[in-house]
Order: structure tokens, then C-alpha cells, then sequence
């Protein structure tokens, strides 16, 4: 059965950058997208950005347009997110988790978000990122 395991939160002043990494192990990573999602102390836990199974067509919410990127590497079961110019509204847990598809949503629209969690079906147990001076 597949399990993720994500990597890299900490502290980081107002400006900084992180980049944390899913690490997948005993199931079939490579053949589905993979999303990045977090949540804040009391708000609902919310899409940051999906990739498809082959690494293409990145998907980010609008949030962190311009400031994430995630990539994958398939040869190492691993998904990163490298985030840069962070401010302290990015705080939260940030989890991992794949889809039973090989693609994000939105294939073809020419506005795309990361989608719902409910359409992600393994999750790891999230990492925590503060953003603080």
C-alpha cells in the first residue's frame, strides 16, 4: 500500500524560501498526479498546486502563482514544492497527496486549479511551514 511522507518544513523569515519534498514508497507513485494542499489553525485545508503523473502541466492556486513550483521525480518516488518569496499567510501543516488519476483537474480549461481534497485518496501526515520574523 502506498504511504507519503513529506519533508522540509521549519521556520522561515518574511522573504525566505523552503523547499519540501513527498517521498512515496510501496505503491504505484509514478502513475498518478500528485498534489501539494495546506491548512491554517482554523480555516479549511486548501489546493497550493498538482502535477501530473509524467511531471507536465503544473496546476497552482492563484495564491502562490509566481512564487511555487512543484516538480517530480519519478526515478526517486519524490515530489518537491520549492516555495520562495513566502509570507506569513503561507503558515500552515502542508500535506501531500496523490490522486487515483494521471492527471490534475482542469485538463484543457484555460484557468486551472489544484482541486478539491476530496478527489485525492492517499495522504501523508503534513509538515509544518511558519512564516515569522
Amino acid at each position: 500500500q502506498l504511504q507519503l511522507v513529506e519533508a522540509g518544513g521549519g521556520l522561515v523569515q518574511p522573504g525566505g524560501s523552503l523547499r519540501l519534498s513527498c517521498l512515496a514508497s510501496g505503491g504505484s507513485y509514478g502513475n498518478y498526479a500528485v498534489g501539494w494542499f495546506r491548512q491554517a489553525p482554523g480555516k479549511e485545508r486548501e489546493g497550493v498546486s498538482c502535477i501530473n503523473h509524467s511531471g507536465r502541466l503544473p496546476v497552482y492556486a492563484d495564491s502562490v502563482k509566481g512564487r511555487f513550483t512543484i516538480s517530480r521525480d519519478n526515478a526517486k518516488n519524490t515530489v518537491f514544492l520549492q516555495m520562495n518569496s513566502l509570507k506569513a499567510d503561507d503558515t500552515a501543516i502542508y500535506y501531500c497527496a496523490q490522486r487515483d488519476t494521471i492527471n490534475c483537474p482542469g485538463v484543457g480549461s484555460m484557468y486551472r486549479e489544484p482541486g478539491r481534497a476530496e478527489d485525492y485518496v492517499t495522504w501523508g501526515q503534513g509538515t509544518q511551514v511558519t512564516v515569522s520574523s
